[in-house]
């Protein structure tokens, strides 16, 4: 699957030197900003290769949350916003919209987009390893799970959050938009189980339970779809279109695979009707990977159509509608019905969920002798921020 998946790109940020000189009273707060500076640094280098082992990312990324807690949180355990919030300036790009950035003074702030891009980079290390010649089965399980690690840091940012800002952009289809973690988490949960579809396709598992699954995934692709709608900017329009390809192609599969359930059930005129369907999202798919290819927005240009997956389709399709029709021919002699079978609903094996995000801890060295070091009253009002200078 190396060019069946589309990708955005990473969020990019500016250094963060946590330098709060006069700020930091004690030796052991000093340290705090010392290891945070380092943590961040750390983290932001491992997320620019998806190749790197997702413990050591994910090992990295708890560091780095640890050790930000106090700055996001109160440490003296009243639980409240911490004092040290709004003390230093983060900086980062937006994926659909290339170096055009936000800037806020808000720890929150960093730690969205610090899970934000963790969960970019789990979705892209699961296009890596399913870019393989020939996947594994342990390959493929990482790859289902590396997804629904991703759409649950998407939903987790969401759901606990987004609303605790206290600064909303006003720009379209920035990453703080609802509707585009929604896109990023549907779509997530999609490719997910695409990886369960390609296995009971394998497998030859029964037909009724692939197309279920199909339609299910179709109508995710659907929802992502239209919630890059809801956000309103054309910027989105790629990335549109790449989700309404996959929408089409596993209508085209769900049908393929109803028609196949119906022909076994002796109703061969609902499956001549049924592969038809298939056929007409088929080509509709074909026609929008036209349109997907041309289309200006970001993210490299994936090449589903050129994947066995989507090749092999077409003609699957043309063999078994061939198939039901000679044989309504000669034995059946069933109408066409005028209107498609409904697809089941709900299927009862392989939908994905989003994995649980749980947030760190606070690091241990957020005592509460040390939070009071650090002494409000002299945050500088305008922190300082190096606006030229992408990590």
């Amino acid at each position: 699957m190396a060019e069946w998946f589309h990708r955005n790109p990473l969020k990019s940020t500016s250094y963060v030197t946590f330098e709060l000189r006069g700020v930091a009273t004690t030796g052991a707060a000093q340290r705090i900003c010392g290891e945070l500076r380092q943590a961040r640094n750390q983290l932001i280098e491992l997320l620019s290769n998806p190749g790197n082992q997702t413990t050591v990312v994910t090992s990295a990324l708890d560091a780095y949350l640890g050790l930000l807690f106090g700055f996001v949180i109160s440490a003296d355990e009243n639980g409240k916003d911490s004092k040290l919030r709004h003390a230093v300036q983060f900086r980062w790009s937006n994926t659909l919209l290339g170096n055009a950035s936000l800037t806020q003074c808000d720890a929150l702030y960093d730690q969205i987009c610090v899970i934000f891009n963790v969960g970019l980079w789990f979705s892209k290390h699961a296009a890596a390893v399913a870019g393989k010649d020939e996947p594994k089965m342990e390959e493929a399980l990482e790859v289902h799970k590396c997804l629904r690690i991703a759409a649950g840091m998407f939903m987790y940012i969401k759901k606990n959050l987004l609303g605790r800002l206290k600064e909303q952009p006003q720009q379209k289809a920035t990453d703080l938009d609802s509707n585009i973690l929604v896109a990023y988490q549907q779509q997530c949960l999609a490719e997910a189980q695409e990886v369960t579809i390609a296995r009971a396709i394998e497998l030859k598992h029964n037909s009724s339970i692939v197309s279920a699954l199909a339609h299910e995934t179709a109508k995710l692709y659907t929802e992502a779809d239209a919630a890059l709608t809801a956000a309103g900017d054309r910027v989105c329009l790629k990335w549109q279109k790449y989700l309404q390809f996959k929408s089409e192609i596993y209508y085209a599969y769900a049908y393929s695979y109803h028609g196949d359930s119906l022909l076994a059930q002796d109703k061969c005129g609902d499956a001549i009707k049924c592969l038809k369907e298939s056929q007409a999202h088929y080509e509709k798919a074909t026609q929008i990977i036209k349109e997907y290819s041309s289309a200006k927005g970001a993210g490299k240009t994936a090449k589903p159509q050129e994947h066995l997956f989507f090749r092999r389709l077409g003609p699957i399709v043309q063999r078994t509608l061939d198939k039901c029709v000679h044989e309504n021919g000669i034995i059946y002699h069933q109408k066409i019905p005028p209107v498609t079978p409904e697809l089941e609903q709900g299927a009862a094996y392989g939908i994905a969920s989003p994995e649980e995000f749980q947030m760190p801890s606070s690091n241990s060295a957020w005592t509460v002798d040390t939070y009071k070091a650090f002494d409000e009253k002299k945050i500088p009002q305008k922190p300082d921020v190096r606006p030229n200078e992408w990590i």
